[in-house]
């Protein structure tokens, strides 16, 4: 009799084949192989259903937004802002006016840093980080501390991949002003207590700020920013099947409001005069210049797709994969897994005992499996495990269990030709 765990792969993967019909670059084959892409940790492949939407104004209803009084520019702008009050729906905000659209999840963290940071913090401020966080999420805070001298403070890892709870709570202090934590590791796929972190900082003390980094866990699971207490969540169009070239911030309205503009110029002004100019209300006072239109739409597409087939379907056949991976890897020995842990999401990252990443990376491309390889834009985290890189299978709805076994044939390919 097969095992519950293995019936309801059998369940997630039946519910979800049809997905894969959808991604018409998942039809091609890459060196003459069946194409098993495992990268949809650094940008998801795109359904038809955006693409089209995205076609659709381009050919039939472009125009700029805001400011013409045709028609186009009408009904275009109509429906980009009701993109804004969509995603505003799928995270869970109390209002549309709590959505920025940014250039991407790098760009959103950056505005937090540049606009909160300089308005709010001074030197000798404590922000604090972790060991685990991509470089977008610890870049933009080692500028402002050259800008203006604040502190940064590093929560570390256990062995086993997950945050070490004990010492960020002794890290809060009486300087401690603003929390910047990844929701879900982009190297490790660990699924970090947010809502817990956020708990203990406004229990220490309420004036704390804190920002989630949710780039990967937007994609996989349902977010309410509001439950988890956040003050500012990021996450970004490319990897929840979109177009890149667009980021979404949502900060609480009273702290976006207390927040200077970040840039200038174009939809962000009242009244501009050389002496002088004003700014709108927040969402637009962030955002200066003609916005990413077209993209914005097809994210409005990508959460209609995503709704469609169900969050928590997806997150269940999304965890199974990783589990099947992680089984065939251990089956395979020589095998380093980092994070090995139950509560994480579907990212694999591992080493080949005495084979460098790249190499390996290099063989499976041959064998049509696309997946990372190097540091993953976590250069601190690859320190504390003591690597310079690692493979790194990430998955998506659309991948089944053909891509697993295809990924670890090409391992074992790798094995028989670098050992």
């Amino acid at each position: 009799m097969a095992s519950q765990s293995a019936l309801n792969i059998g369940q997630d993967m039946a519910g979800l084949e049809s997905c894969r019909t959808d991604f018409a670059i998942l039809q091609q084959k890459m060196n003459g192989k069946r194409l098993s892409f495992l990268d949809s940790a650094a940008s998801a492949q795109k359904p038809m259903a955006v693409i089209k939407a995205m076609d659709d104004v381009m050919l039939h209803g472009y125009a700029n937004i805001h400011r013409g009084l045709y028609r186009f520019s009408q009904d275009l702008t109509l429906r980009y802002e009701g993109v804004r009050e969509q995603v505003a729906r799928y995270i869970g905000a109390a209002s549309e006016k709590e959505i920025v659209f940014t250039g991407n999840a790098t760009d959103s963290i950056n505005l937090v840093a540049q606009s909160y940071g300089r308005a709010h913090l001074k030197a000798g401020d404590e922000v604090i980080l972790s060991e685990m966080e991509h470089h977008a999420n610890i870049v933009p805070w080692q500028l402002l501390r050259e800008q203006i001298g604040i502190k940064i403070k590093v929560i570390p890892i256990t062995d086993d991949g997950a945050l070490d709870m004990q010492v960020y709570a002794s890290l809060l202090t009486e300087k401690t002003r603003f929390v910047s934590i990844v929701h879900m590791s982009n190297a490790l796929g660990t699924i970090n207590p947010v809502k817990d972190i956020i708990t203990k900082a406004k229990a220490h003390n309420p004036d704390i700020k804190v920002l989630v980094d949710g780039s990967q866990s937007a994609v996989h699971s349902h977010i309410n920013v509001q439950d988890l207490g956040c003050d500012f969540f990021v996450f970004t169009g490319h990897k929840l099947y979109c177009a890149p070239g667009l980021g979404v911030l949502y900060g609480r309205y009273d702290v976006l409001n207390s927040m200077p503009p970040y840039r200038g110029g174009g939809d962000m002004i009242e009244s501009v005069s050389f002496d002088r100019s004003t700014y709108k209300d927040p969402p637009f006072r962030f955002e200066a210049g003609t916005p990413p239109i077209v993209s914005v739409i097809g994210l409005g597409a990508a959460i209609d797709y995503v709704n469609a087939i169900g969050l928590d379907a997806i997150k269940r056949h999304e965890y199974d994969l990783m589990q099947k991976m992680t089984a065939g890897l251990k089956s395979m020995g020589d095998i380093d897994i980092y994070a090995d842990i139950a509560d994480k999401g579907g990212i694999v990252s591992f080493n080949i005992h005495g084979v460098h990443a790249s190499d390996v990376g290099t063989i499976l491309d041959q064998c049509g499996v696309a997946v990372r390889t190097g540091h993953h834009c976590c250069m601190p985290l690859m320190s504390k495990l003591g690597i310079d890189g690692c493979v790194r299978a990430s998955f998506a709805l659309y991948n089944n269990v053909d891509d697993i076994d295809q990924c670890i044939e090409g391992l074992y390919k790798a094995k028989e030709m670098l050992l």
